[in-house]
């Protein structure tokens, strides 16, 4: 999927006298996209990831790639030797409420400590918006903690602030993308006549550059929005103009941001974990106080509506480069895999039938279920048990796909997450949907002379006796939804 750079118009300069730029958080949303773009400009780069995988040296070829972890000191040196200046976009609002706030701390605390033993010149820190002069929410609060906590280093620290990131894949575009699709009226409590200042995503990474490539940002905080100040009521509004959608819209005076978050999060993909935090946010008014990043690094912000067309267009092009599901599991990346198990899973089950349908033909196919597609067969059934699992606060199968031409390992396919992929030959599967148990589901394709079997196999290891009869009642629908839906499979092959 060629890229198209967001940077190219920046006024600012590649500045070769900075050494090795380490990138942390370069498996999510922001990251992804900002690896490219330093890459492109040509700066050499080390991207940071919890785990290493093939796919990452495929997507930044020019890349060094840093297996480490924020919260293990030991893997964090490692990752920062050598680095002349580091891009801190590490947030753990996947965990919840509950507990990001003091994981957010202890990782920014490692942080800090390694990049004194290593040097590090510089550190570049992408936070939160809110006014620190009233009380803040949680979750900007923590922002708000992180940036001092890294400010007690040697390194020189600047520190970029943004409202409500707007762009494809970004979770807040697509809960209020969902709630505008879904609700025909919509209850907006006090806290939706705040106002907030929303950033293109494109213009978010154009001030990541470019404080880079600007010296006098050393040692600065910026607050960075976008070119309109809304209300979150507006906002919804602006965008179901857009998609012509007419919604009712109700004040009332309830405002309980957790049981929003709950019910938001059974209209959209986005977990509960994550929409308590961000939901939790609204209740500050996001305004940028300074703007004198402005004059530094000029050039004309979008507006929100001209984002969301954006975004929409990187949707119907399918070029969604990076997605908050791409992280968004906590340490997904470093889950137990399949060829991992000590010993063979406890439970399998599995179906294939022959064809003559070609290898390439049938794997096609078979990448192209789940999301929009369904899976083929008793697609309700699929649904219903993410619904049940949204519920539980598990992720649902409401997430979808990211693409629906292609996949890749790490991609998510509703609460499934790809852990292997063989192009015509295997499709591997890993379940995140809540269990008492690990689950994986595995596509094969072999040749057979003239013809190819194609298989489906459920592997499910549990060591509780309430997990083994959670295997034993779902036993009967196996023989009729995994046959049929192999059969589904090779009709549209």
């Amino acid at each position: 999927m060629k890229r198209d750079l967001f940077c190219d118009g920046l006024p600012t300069a590649f500045q070769p006298a900075i050494g090795k730029i380490l990138v942390t958080g370069a498996s999510g949303y922001i990251g992804g996209r900002l690896v490219p773009e330093l890459l492109a400009r040509g700066y050499k780069v080390r991207a940071m990831v919890r785990a290493d995988f093939p796919e990452y040296h495929t997507l930044w070829p020019a890349a060094e790639i840093a297996a480490a972890d924020a919260l293990k000191m030991d893997s964090l040196r490692g990752a920062l030797k050598g680095i002349d200046t580091a891009y801190y976009l590490i947030h753990s609002l996947r965990l919840g409420p509950r507990k990001f706030a003091a994981a957010d701390i202890y990782a920014a605390r490692n942080f800090r400590k390694a990049a004194e033993e290593n040097n590090v010149k510089r550190i570049i820190y992408l936070g939160g918006l809110g006014d620190i002069r009233g009380p803040l929410s949680s979750h900007l609060l923590s922002r708000v903690e992180v940036a001092e906590e890294l400010k007690r280093g040697k390194a020189s620290v600047t520190i970029l602030r943004a409202a409500i990131i707007v762009g494809s894949g970004s979770a807040s575009y697509e809960i209020i993308q969902h709630l505008v699709k879904k609700l025909l009226v919509i209850m907006t409590p006090p806290w939706a006549k705040n106002r907030c200042q929303p950033i293109a995503i494109r213009d978010v990474i154009k001030y990541l550059v470019g404080v880079l490539e600007t010296p006098s940002t050393q040692g600065m905080s910026y607050d960075i929005g976008g070119a309109d100040i809304l209300t979150y009521e507006t906002m919804l509004k602006v965008l179901g103009g857009l998609l012509q959608k007419r919604a009712v819209f109700i004040p009332v005076p309830f405002s309980n941001t957790r049981l929003y978050a709950y019910i938001t999060s059974l209209l959209t993909p986005v977990p509960e974990s994550i929409t308590a935090c961000l939901m939790e946010g609204l209740k500050n008014e996001v305004v940028c106080q300074d703007e004198s990043i402005r004059g530094l690094i000029p050039f004309d912000l979008l507006t929100y509506k001209e984002a969301i067309i954006r975004a929409m267009s990187r949707e119907e092009q399918d070029k969604v480069y990076t997605r908050w599901s791409d992280a968004s599991f906590p340490t997904h990346e470093l889950a137990l895999k399949l060829h991992e198990l000590k010993n063979n899973p406890a439970h399998t089950a599995a179906f294939s039938l022959t064809t003559e349908k070609a290898a390439t033909s049938l794997f096609r196919a078979v990448c192209g279920i789940g999301g929009k597609e369904g899976w083929f067969y008793s697609n309700w059934m699929w649904r219903l048990r993410g619904g049940i699992d949204r519920v539980l606060l598990g992720v649902g199968s409401a997430r979808g796909r990211k693409s629906s031409s292609g996949l890749k390992i790490n991609d998510v396919i509703d609460f499934w997450r790809v852990e292997d992929i063989q192009d015509a030959r295997r499709l591997l599967l890993r379940a995140e949907m809540k269990l008492p148990g690990k689950a994986w589901l595995e596509f094969i394709i072999k040749d057979q002379g003239d013809k190819r079997e194609l298989g489906v196999r459920a592997y499910y290891d549990t060591h509780t006796l309430f997990g083994k009869m959670y295997w034993y009642m779902c036993l009967p629908f196996h023989q009729v939804i995994f046959y049929n839906l192999i059969r589904e499979i090779e009709k549209r092959s």
